[in-house]
C-alpha cells in the first residue's frame, strides 16, 4: 500500500490531500479571502496566509482520510510554477515533514498535475490525448503521451485566458475574482450581442491582450452614448466576452486535433470550471466525434488531490528528490 501526502501552495490556496493506492481519500482547500479587497492576489499576503494555513490543512486532510501521520509513505509537493513565496511555504513544510518521518520527497510540476487530475476518477483518457490547460497564469495545448511525457504544442504569447477573464471583470466593475461572475452573468445573456475580434495568431499559440483592449474600447464607446450601459447590459456583455474567449480556445484545439489525429480531448486548470467552455467542448466533441474528458469542479482549480495523484505515479516509478530541492517560480513542462 502506498500512502501519499500531497501539498499544493502555488498561489493563494493552501491545499492538502491524502492518496492511498491511487485513490483520493481527502482533499482539503483553505482559501484566502484577504485578496478580494485588492482586486487580485498580493504575493506577500499569500505567503503569510500559507504559513497560517499549512499545518491545520494538512492535519484536516490526515483526519478526513482516517489515517495517522505515521502511515504516510511519501510527500509530494508543488515545486513550481507559481508565486515564489507561496511555493517556499509548501516546499519547506514538505521537506521538513519528509525529513522528520524519514520518507521520500516527490516534486510535482503544477501544470502537469492539472493534466493528471484526469486520472483521479473514471472515466480516464487514453494516451495519447490532447489537453487544453487554461488557468489564470497559463494557456496551453499539450499533447500527453504518457503520465510524465508531455509536449506543449501551443501556448499564450502574452496573457492567459484566466487573466483575460479577470481583467475584463475589472473593466466591467465586477469584484475579484471576476471570472466566475462573468460566467454567472453570461448564462442569461446574448453571446452575439457584441462582436469582439478573434486574434489571428500563428500556429497553435494564443494571445488575449488585443481582445482585452477591444473589450475596453467597446465599453468606453458604449458608455459615452449611455452612462448606464454596463448596468443595463452586463449579461449580454459577459456572454459576448465569454463566447469569444471560448471560441479562441476551442478553435485552436480543433486545429490541434486535425494536425495530430488525436481524438481524446481533455481540459484542465481553473478556467476549465467555466460552464460555457465545458458546454461548448461537449458540443464540439459530439460534432467531431471526440472522446471528451472534463474533471470535476473541485479538481479544476488549484488543489492538492492533483498533486497527490501525480506524486503517486512518481512514487510507483521511485522518482524522488533530495533535501536540497528548491522551489521554482518558473518551471517548464
Amino acid at each position: 500500500m502506498a500512502v501519499i501526502l500531497g501539498i499544493e501552495s502555488s498561489c493563494d490556496e493552501t491545499s492538502a490531500s491524502i492518496c492511498i493506492d491511487g485513490e483520493i481519500k481527502s482533499n482539503i482547500i483553505a482559501g484566502q479571502a484577504i485578496h478580494a479587497k485588492y482586486g487580485g492576489v498580493v504575493p506577500e499576503l499569500a505567503s503569510r496566509a500559507h504559513q497560517l494555513h499549512i499545518i491545520p490543512t494538512v492535519d484536516a486532510a490526515i483526519q478526513q482520510a482516517k489515517i495517522h501521520k505515521n502511515d504516510i509513505d511519501a510527500v509530494a509537493f508543488t515545486r513550481g510554477p507559481g508565486l515564489l513565496g507561496s511555493l517556499l511555504v509548501g516546499t519547506s513544510f514538505a521537506k521538513s515533514f519528509a525529513l522528520a518521518r524519514q520518507i521520500p520527497l516527490i516534486e510535482v510540476n503544477h501544470m502537469q498535475a492539472h493534466i493528471l487530475a484526469h486520472f483521479i476518477e473514471e472515466p480516464k483518457p487514453n494516451f495519447p490525448f490532447l489537453c487544453l490547460t487554461v488557468s489564470g497564469g497559463h494557456t496551453q495545448i499539450v499533447l500527453v503521451k504518457d503520465y510524465f511525457e508531455m509536449e506543449v504544442l501551443g501556448q499564450t504569447l502574452d496573457d492567459a485566458a484566466g487573466e483575460a477573464f479577470d481583467k475584463t471583470a475589472k473593466i466591467l466593475n465586477l469584484p475579484y475574482p471576476g471570472g466566475p461572475l462573468i460566467d454567472k452573468y453570461a448564462q442569461t445573456g446574448n453571446p452575439n450581442a457584441y462582436k469582439l475580434p478573434e486574434p489571428q495568431i500563428p500556429e497553435l499559440n494564443f494571445s488575449f491582450s488585443g481582445l482585452k483592449t477591444a473589450i475596453l474600447y467597446m465599453v468606453q464607446a458604449e458608455e459615452k452614448k449611455n452612462p448606464n450601459f454596463l448596468m443595463e447590459n452586463i449579461a449580454d456583455v459577459c456572454a459576448s466576452v465569454q463566447q469569444r474567449i471560448v471560441s479562441i480556445l476551442l478553435n485552436k484545439l480543433k486545429r490541434a486535433a486535425e494536425q495530430t489525429g488525436v481524438r481524446d480531448m481533455a481540459i484542465a486548470g481553473g478556467v476549465s470550471a467555466n460552464s460555457g467552455l465545458r458546454r461548448a467542448l461537449l458540443e464540439m466533441g459530439k460534432q467531431y466525434r471526440w472522446n471528451v474528458f472534463i474533471p470535476k469542479f473541485e479538481y479544476c482549480t488549484d488543489n492538492a488531490a492533483m498533486i497527490a495523484i501525480a506524486g503517486y505515479h512518481k512514487y510507483l516509478r521511485q522518482e524522488f528528490v533530495n533535501q536540497d530541492i528548491a522551489p521554482l517560480a518558473r518551471m517548464h513542462m
